[in-house]
């Protein structure tokens, strides 16, 4: 059975930092270890907010700041399903919550064009970070051949609507594009009655 909890509280304090820190490397410092801590229990995300596609991978809004400085997604990936190169534009944290990723990174040459670093496998329980300062192109697929994995990411911005950029590997040449969201509506984090005896 899920318990929502885990992600309320979670919300709760990563709104806390976002408020408190103004300084990208204190807010990634403060996150990390909260999000290494939610995504080493696997029964809070309820299962509408984990279902594959058959054919494209799910990006699903879990929450997001009303002023939009913070939003937490689940990304669910089918057997197979990658992303294309890509960037961010805002900092992140990715912890994987079940199954493995494949992040490759990709930094830009003098002449503007992309070189591959070597894949890393991400696997349950890794966290990691992304941003313009550190890093922020990559192209992440399911590690696992046969099952479905499930990240949450964390980001400095409503990152449905950030218009961000996809990349040609051989050539660095960029389209834009903005993600949206998988689904039509978020987890009800604030409903406690049924904690309270209601």
């Amino acid at each position: 059975m899920t318990s929502i909890r885990r992600l309320r509280d979670f919300v709760v304090e990563t709104t806390r930092i976002i408020d408190r820190d103004r300084d990208e490397v204190a807010t990634l410092a403060d996150i990390l270890p909260r999000l290494d801590e939610l995504v080493a229990h696997d029964d809070w995300l309820p299962d509408e907010y984990a279902a594959p596609d058959p054919q494209f991978y799910r990006q699903y809004l879990l929450h997001a700041d009303p002023l939009e400085r913070l939003s937490i997604v689940s990304f669910v990936w089918g057997p197979g399903q990658k992303t294309p190169v890509h960037d961010h534009r805002v900092w992140g944290l990715v912890g994987l919550l079940r199954g493995a990723e494949r992040s490759i990174d990709y930094r830009r040459t003098a002449d503007g064009k992309l070189t591959a670093d070597a894949p890393r496998l991400l696997e349950q329980g890794s966290v990691v970070a992304v941003s313009p300062r550190i890093g922020d192109i990559h192209e992440i697929s399911n590690a696992r051949p046969d099952g479905v994995s499930i990240s949450i990411h964390v980001y400095g911005g409503n990152i449905g609507a950030v218009r961000r950029a996809t990349f040609d590997p051989a050539t660095g040449v960029e389209k834009a594009f903005v993600s949206g969201y998988s689904n039509g509506a978020t987890p009800n984090l604030w409903d406690r009655s049924h904690e309270l005896g209601s």
